[in-house]
């Protein structure tokens, strides 16, 4: 077998002979110093950044890994803040009901003292009064209160469009001069109804709110905000066009836009599509059948006798174990919410805590490698140095 040592032979590592060309052991010297330089790089780069996985090459099956668990735990961890912001949703309808809840249980007061025969027509009336303002404030509490832009008491959280008005969007409204096209219509902040829409040459009219046009340039848009219903048009044209040439009729629209509603919000609570909770969010307007179906009162006969007062305590009653019930409703919601934030900090806190393990470096382990990387460091420029002052000795045959 080649290079086989044998008696009295020798190897062919023993055969090599006295060069100053070829410096072997210098090239064998300076390749583990290198290898050896390689291994403290990627060590300090490992020390320095903290993770022991900085690319693919390092660990392309744990980089994987680990990148769907951050996946995880940043969607867990905006679900947390989803759910707070739900609560907080639930918590300002909920305030709102308690208020409403004081008004009910001052307008039975009222009605159980003029249930009492002691009292006169104009006692009754006097009564009469401070019951229709309290139902007036019910209804303004209901309709008045918002989050972030949307009504939480009046049975329209969010509003959208219906019936014939949905089919409108995106076609051509034909007038006189020029046509123009709604390219959208935003009903999301709008109660549901229908609401009126008519327009002159220059302005376009919404339930009583009128919004001047302005001319289009070609391929532009304008957005006309009708604040007071909560309802956004934007108009769009392909050609150049002034305002007076704008479609002024609208009359694809006919009776106007009808908008329907629901009172349910979705709450994103997880990481991943379908995590969802609804939370209903109902009518609590005073005269609405949906809401807490009060008769609309009125000062001179609301309680004009004690057949009228016992019909406004009975009725009051009504209203008062319909609210119960709803705000039950938004209190269970709230406690499950504090749930799912619970349940969510604790997989935040575990996949956090396995992505570590995947993708984090040890430091001990480090520092010990870094340690011995340096020793060997040193070690092999040493022997580099030998190998190099090696060839010297071979220059002192030619003195």
């Amino acid at each position: 077998m080649a290079g086989a040592p044998h008696p009295g032979g020798t190897t062919e590592r023993d055969n090599e002979m006295a060069s100053i060309v070829t410096n072997v052991g210098a090239i064998n010297a300076q390749r583990n110093l290198s290898k050896t330089g390689l291994k403290q790089s990627k060590v300090l780069e490992q020390l320095s950044s903290g993770y022991r996985i900085n690319r693919a090459a390092d660990d392309a099956a744990g980089l994987g890994i680990s990148e769907k668990m951050r996946s995880q735990i940043r969607g867990n961890a905006q679900a947390v803040r989803n759910a707070q912001d739900g609560i907080s949703m639930i918590q300002t309808a909920e305030g709102a009901m308690d208020e409403i809840h004081s008004i009910l249980q001052r307008a039975r007061e009222l009605s159980v003292q003029a249930a009492n025969g002691s009292m006169d027509s104009a006692a009754r009336t006097s009564i009469g009064t401070e019951m229709v303002a309290l139902q007036s404030e019910i209804n303004r509490i209901a309709t008045a209160t918002q989050f972030n832009g949307s009504n939480l008491l009046n049975g329209t959280l969010v509003g959208s469009l219906a019936g014939g008005s949905a089919t409108k969007v995106g076609t051509v409204l034909t007038g006189a001069g020029g046509d123009a096209t709604v390219g959208a219509l935003d009903v999301s902040k709008a109660q549901a109804g229908t609401y009126a829409i008519t327009s002159t040459a220059t302005t376009i009219t919404l339930n009583g709110e009128t919004i001047a046009l302005n001319d289009m340039a070609a391929n532009s848009s304008q957005v006309l905000n009708f604040s007071s219903t909560g309802i956004s048009m934007t108009l769009v044209s392909g050609a150049a066009k002034t305002a007076a040439n704008i479609n002024t009729d609208i009359g694809d629209f006919g009776a106007g836009i009808t908008v329907s509603g629901s009172g349910s919000a979705v709450f994103q609570v997880g990481a991943n599509v379908g995590n969802t909770m609804n939370v209903a969010f109902s009518d609590v307007r005073a005269n609405q059948v949906t809401g807490l179906n009060l008769s609309t009162w009125v000062a001179s006969t609301a309680v004009q006798d004690l057949t009228a007062a016992n019909a406004r305590i009975t009725e009051i009653d009504s209203a008062i174990t319909t609210l119960n019930t709803r705000r039950s409703d938004l209190g269970a919601a709230q406690n499950r919410l504090d749930y799912t934030i619970s349940s969510l900090g604790v997989s935040v806190e575990n996949l956090t805590s396995a992505e570590s393990r995947i993708r984090d470096a040890d430091v001990a382990q480090l520092s010990t490698q870094m340690v011995s990387n340096q020793i060997l460091q040193q070690a092999g420029t040493a022997v580099l140095s030998q190998a190099n002052q090696s060839a010297q000795s071979v220059l002192s045959l030619l003195r």
